[in-house]
Parts: C-alpha cells; sequence; structure tokens
C-alpha cells in the first residue's frame, strides 16, 4: 500500500477502533527488540485507552492504512520551568515492520508537533535507544536532535527507576 494513502489522524481514547489499535500496536512494539522483547500483560493494555482518557496531558496519533493500524505516537503533555511553558514528551513510536522506512514516522511526528503547536507548547521531547540508528535518523529528519543546555556538560541522558 502506498503511504500516501495512510491516514494519520489525533486518536480517540472512547472510539473502540482507535482503543483496540494502540493495544495492538503497543504489544507489538513491546515485543519487539526496541521495545524489550516481552508481551505486555492483557489486562493493562485493554485498560489503557480509558486510563489515558482519564488524562487530559495524555494524546495518542494512529496511522490507519486500509482501514488496518500501522503506526501509533504515544505523548504526555509537561511543563518547562525554563519556557513557563507546556512541552510535548513524545513516549512511544511505533510502525508496523511492513511500513517503515516510508516517512510515516515523520507524518505522525507532524501531527504530533501540530498538536504540540495547538497547545502552545514550546518542545516536544523524545527519547531513542543508542543502537536505534533507524529512529535516530527518522528523528533526525524531523528536526530533533540530541538535547544540550552547555556543550561543556554534554548531552542530556534519560534515566530510569523503576517503583
Amino acid at each position: 500500500m502506498d503511504v500516501a494513502d495512510v491516514v494519520v489522524l489525533q486518536a480517540s481514547y472512547s472510539n473502540p477502533v482507535h482503543a483496540e489499535a494502540i493495544g495492538v500496536l503497543l504489544s507489538h512494539y513491546a515485543e519487539g527488540p526496541m521495545g524489550g522483547g516481552c508481551s505486555l500483560a492483557v489486562d493493562p493494555l485493554q485498560q489503557l485507552p480509558e486510563e489515558l482518557a482519564k488524562r487530559p496531558q495524555a494524546f495518542s496519533v494512529l496511522a490507519f492504512a486500509g482501514g488496518q493500524p500501522v503506526g501509533l505516537v504515544n505523548c504526555f503533555e509537561g511543563f518547562s520551568t525554563f519556557a513557563c511553558r507546556p512541552l510535548v514528551n513524545v513516549h512511544d513510536v511505533v510502525v508496523l515492520d511492513a511500513f517503515r522506512g516510508q516517512g510515516l514516522s515523520k507524518r505522525m511526528l507532524q501531527k504530533v508537533e501540530d498538536i504540540a503547536r495547538q497547545r502552545g507548547c514550546c518542545k516536544i521531547t523524545l527519547e531513542v535507544l543508542e543502537g536505534n540508528a533507524r529512529a535516530q535518523a527518522a528523528y533526525k529528519a524531523c528536526g530533533f536532535a540530541s538535547a544540550m543546555l552547555d556543550p561543556a556538560y554534554g548531552r542530556m541522558l534519560f534515566w530510569s527507576k523503576s517503583l
């Protein structure tokens, strides 16, 4: 299928088609090497759209080809204390294998940018694995770069602590 025929839209968490697509795509991502290679539990996947709907700072972008879900970006609005404005953090980016390398992530990230601008955000942030050169190239093509305030102190690192 031609990627130009793919529909990219902001998800409605109350739409059953969108809710199912989020679960299917997030599961696909989690099971792949960049998502950790483990299946997600069924209950949290089924509850996810309802839980996201409770959070006004959350939004998702979906891509459909021929009515089938092929791409997902989950985002959360945060706040920049330096700019005193909201920001958007891209939390998950998923493109099904058959649609990779066709500019789909660029189209979805453009939709994210449009939504961020509508919300008055000052920037969009995301994390990417060091070994995911393909995603890094896609993000660079969309204008993303490694975050840095002062070159003397180097790039910002994303750290995590499980609870």
